[in-house]
């Protein structure tokens, strides 16, 4: 599965950055996991939420060539 992010992230899905979280040799304490994790989701939302943007400017900067 590729990125949703447009590669801004080095992992490819948030499953494999949840699973390397876990897995980390320092574990965070839960606040930290929590905040980590917020801070990853909404970075991905805001990248998906962008593209989204900028895919629909440019159909509409086509329609009107």
């Amino acid at each position: 599965m590729t990125s949703q992010t447009g590669g801004g992230h080095p992992y490819d899905t948030l499953h494999d950055r949840i699973s390397e979280l876990l897995r980390d040799r320092n574990p965070l304490d839960r606040h930290a996991l929590l905040a980590t994790l917020d801070a990853e989701v909404t970075a991905r939302e805001t990248s998906a939420y962008t593209a989204g943007w900028n895919d629909a400017l440019t159909e509409i900067r086509h329609r009107l060539a």
